[in-house]
């Protein structure tokens, strides 16, 4: 048994929830890095990976929504991307302020690795399928309300 009373007082990060969700999140990530590595991507560069593989030809602020994300933090993501020649990115004709982002075809070859590599992390959370799907469900209303304003 230590002597350091800090060791024996429970810890103010028990009790908040913040806490272990941005825990999970590192420990996604540290689980996500090595399997992304081999591909050249970062896990924000995967997201927008995984939605052009759902849907491709998108445009810039669908993939935004989709991923809760601003253009301004998406759109460095996108241009690194197309540097790496795994996506396209062009005008819209119809409308000239909409970018519409496409898969390469090194770009769409990636998605039977992002097949392997969500199985993996999948098999890694030790979770069962019905726990993982309810776990997703409190998660989703969780962020849900932490979209609503304020209460004071």
């Amino acid at each position: 048994m230590s002597d350091d009373p800090a060791s024996s007082s429970p810890s103010p990060f028990d009790a908040m929830l913040c806490f272990d969700v941005y825990a999970a999140n590192l420990a996604f990530g540290r689980v996500y890095k090595p399997l992304l590595d081999p591909l050249g991507l970062t896990y924000p560069q995967f997201l927008v990976m995984l939605s052009l593989w759902m849907a491709d030809g998108q445009s810039v602020g669908r993939i935004g929504e989709t991923l809760g994300l601003d253009s301004s933090t998406l759109t460095p993501l996108i241009k690194r991307l197309e540097g790496a020649s795994l996506v396209t990115r062009l005008r819209d004709t119809r409308d000239e302020r909409r970018v519409l982002v496409s898969l390469t075809p090194q770009g769409a070859a990636l998605k039977s690795e992002a097949d392997r590599v969500l199985t993996c992390v999948t098999r890694n959370t030790g979770l069962e399928s019905e726990t993982a799907r309810q776990l997703r469900e409190q998660l989703r209303q969780l962020r849900r309300a932490l979209q609503q304003p304020l209460k004071g």
